[in-house]
């Protein structure tokens, strides 16, 4: 790989473009290319964002060349077949949250990409964020004592009429895994896979969910309560509770810029990090771990192991299984 990653983005919708801007603010990243199930939609992506080649094909961008690494933006529907696709190509593969459909699917991709010895990541940006590895460096270093509690919510309301991607199962619609996927995630993180799961779910007429609630358990005594909801504002805020502290991460728990640590007979404390260069938005640190570890010949990321993503897949599963949801894909 030459000093310079080059990217091939598939797919242009909203959270394409804004990883495509952060790559492009990065010294040594370059998006070559563009694809997207039209030709049209991929030269209109590709003139607003200055990209020399649009494709009107997933199969013209993995096999151009001149990629190096294929980040999949697809709905989550989309992302096994898109990223098997890449993978098949012999492209390295960052791939959109939630990872996959099903735990099923989750194995399959990272079982290819072991086969072909190639890169292969979530793009759980969460993780790679300087706050939230600061608070995952400060809670295994024991700052609040045990984990007893992990509190998170991501919601907002919206107005999905039944023929939208959020609420067509085909789709993998649903609040679970467009946005619970996050507190999923964030509680994964800090204790791993939990040992029992509970769940209670409203569902839509197509048999989605729109308001999802957690409880999930771990042998060592800690409990996390989650939600999600596409009916309901939320905070979208979390917080860690340990035997001698707590961590309040207030507002976007999934990209913070800061949280507070307060610990027993101690003043609060607020930690921030700065937010990387002036205009992007925190996906850039995806791909700077995606660059790090390819060119140090890693085929997987410590920070986002795929080990990690399939427990994240497994817990969603069983989440759904408890609410009742099925996706066609599940059978």
């Amino acid at each position: 790989m030459s000093d310079t990653v080059r990217w091939g983005v598939l797919a242009t919708g909203g959270i394409a473009a804004t990883f495509t801007a952060d790559v492009q603010g990065l010294p040594d990243a370059e998006v070559v290319a563009v694809a997207s199930r039209t030709e049209a939609s991929a030269r209109a992506f590709a003139d607003r964002h200055g990209i020399a080649r649009a494709y009107g094909s997933w199969a013209e961008l993995v096999a151009d060349d001149a990629v190096d690494v294929v980040y999949v933006a697809t709905p989550h529907s989309a992302h096994h077949a898109a990223a098997s696709l890449a993978l098949k190509a012999g492209k390295h593969v960052l791939c959109e949250k939630a990872f996959t459909l099903n735990s099923r699917e989750a194995k399959e991709l990272v079982a290819l990409a072991r086969e072909r010895g190639l890169f292969l990541m979530e793009a759980m940006w969460t993780y790679l964020n300087p706050v939230v590895r600061r608070l995952t460096e400060l809670v295994r270093d024991g700052a609040i004592g045990e984990i007893r509690t992990v509190q998170a919510d991501f919601g907002f309301a919206g107005d999905f009429a039944p023929g939208h991607r959020l609420r067509d199962p085909a789709l993998g619609g649903g609040a679970l895994l467009d946005l619970g996927v996050y507190p999923v995630s964030f509680a994964h993180l800090l204790l791993g896979e939990p040992d029992r799961i509970q769940a209670d779910a409203l569902l839509s007429p197509e048999g989605v969910d729109l308001n999802t609630g957690m409880l999930l358990g771990w042998d060592s005594g800690a409990t996390a309560l989650l939600s999600c909801s596409i009916v309901g504002h939320h905070p979208t805020a979390a917080t860690v509770i340990g035997t001698e502290g707590r961590i309040d991460l207030p507002r976007d728990f999934f990209h913070p810029d800061h949280f507070v640590l307060r610990r027993a007979g101690a003043e609060p404390e607020t930690i921030t990090s700065g937010p990387g260069p002036q205009g992007l938005s925190g996906m850039q640190y995806e791909a700077v771990e995606v660059a790090r570890a390819v060119r140090a010949g890693e085929p997987e990321s410590p920070l986002v192991p795929l080990e990690g993503s399939l427990a994240v897949m497994r817990t969603l599963d069983a989440v759904r299984d408890r609410i009742g949801v099925r996706y066609p894909a599940d059978a």
